[in-house]
């Protein structure tokens, strides 16, 4: 896992998996991208601290390193004016710097290579971060085509799915058909009101004719030739 990594609840290795069955994809993606914007900026501090804590470690093994040159060369000092019990105390205390100087140096490798190891996973998060990032702009425009789609889908079904020219068409047909059911409806009234008058003038007709010829029987009786 090394020493930043913790176990995220979305990964790169199941992102993928998980986004093809995903209702929203981008509410996944943003998931995952707020997670490793927190890994990213957790990582950034802890480098910042392994960088200080690195560096005070090499700064402490390179002033034991000085301390042994200028025991050594205190020594070569004393010696020359026949002071050995003078050089050997100093020689015994570049022992003990020897010793410091080797421990620090052991914890300065150690803190580099864990803030080798720790810029390396910061790289590797940067690197996925902006690679899901993109898919993101991929993705919302892949759900935007949807959306679309979708749309165009509901409008269409408001005709039945019919083109317009065909919906145009068949309005022209059911207009004609008002048209013609009007003008025969017209005619029909036209005709039965003819076909009444004509009735109403034969009934008159007959009735005048009885008439007549009631007055020509009276004329007859009274002694009126007709």
């Amino acid at each position: 896992m090394g020493i930043f990594r913790r176990i995220r609840d979305i990964s790169v290795a199941t992102l993928n998996d998980r986004l093809e069955k995903a209702e929203d994809p981008v509410k996944l993606i943003d998931q995952f991208l707020w997670s490793t914007r927190d890994d990213i900026i957790e990582a950034e501090r802890l480098q910042q601290q392994y960088l200080t804590h690195t560096n005070q470690l090499k700064a402490q093994w390179l002033q034991a390193e000085q301390q042994i040159e200028q025991k050594e060369k205190q020594a070569m000092i004393a010696l020359k004016a026949g002071e050995e019990m003078i050089a050997r105390s100093l020689l015994t205390e570049k022992t003990m710097f020897v010793e410091t100087a080797n421990n620090y140096r052991e914890l300065y490798e150690q803190s580099n290579a864990s803030l080798l190891e720790l810029e390396a996973q910061l790289k590797e998060l940067r690197t996925e971060y902006q690679m899901v990032y993109d898919k993101r702009s991929y993705y919302v425009a892949r759900m935007e085509s949807i959306r679309l789609q979708q749309r165009l889908n509901q409008r269409m079904s408001f005709n039945n799915g019919q083109q317009p020219g065909e919906v145009m068409r068949k309005m022209e047909t059911r207009i004609q058909d008002m048209e013609y059911e009007t003008q025969s409806l017209r005619q029909l009234r036209k005709e039965n009101g003819v076909y009444g008058e004509s009735i109403k003038t034969n009934r008159r007709s007959a009735e005048v004719d009885l008439e007549l010829q009631q007055l020509k029987d009276k004329l007859n009786k009274e002694g009126w030739s007709l």
